[in-house]
């Protein structure tokens, strides 16, 4: 029973965890081993949920709460970054979107992520990062304006170097 439950939740939620964990870590090793971490230990705790959407909240939980202690860890703050020029199969604007999404100070990107990349609604977010749904707003809004940014800085780069 346990078993068939937690393929279940794998089939259904690996893949957004997945994409969350990579928002907060930029790293798809390290975004892999969350999601790995996540199901383990949903698999030793084995809680009780009331619905498939309590189970995904809880899911994105503690992969947020699992991207926060990896961030804090030394061996993170050590580590050499990963060369960019690794090829990719994305198009130019989602890349260029995702890197700006990317850029973003954790605080700004996760939100932003969890609102237009998974479908949370505002106080969703609110409960899944433990802050009231006005921070969560704020947050958004001022993520948006650095996107807004960042993204008219680099075509306006583009425009002058043609």
């Amino acid at each position: 029973m346990l078993d068939e439950r937690i393929e279940a939740a794998v089939r259904r939620e690996a893949d957004a965890l997945f994409r969350l964990a990579y928002t907060q870590l930029r790293s798809r090793a390290d975004a892999e081993d969350v999601v790995q971490e996540v199901f383990l230990t949903y698999l030793r705790h084995a809680p009780h949920f009331e619905s498939e959407t309590h189970e995904r909240a809880w899911l994105m939980r503690v992969t947020i709460n699992r991207c926060r202690d990896m961030l804090r860890s030394a061996w993170v703050k050590r580590r050499a970054e990963m060369p960019d020029d690794l090829p990719d199969d994305r198009t130019d604007e989602a890349d260029e979107l995702l890197a700006a999404v990317l850029a973003l100070p954790v605080k700004y990107r996760t939100p932003i992520h969890l609102y237009y990349y998974e479908g949370y609604a505002i106080r969703e977010i609110a409960e899944l990062l433990g802050c009231r749904p006005a921070t969560v707003g704020t947050r958004l809004a001022r993520g948006r304006a650095l996107l807004r940014r960042a993204l008219t800085e680099e075509e306006e780069d583009l425009h002058e170097k043609a």
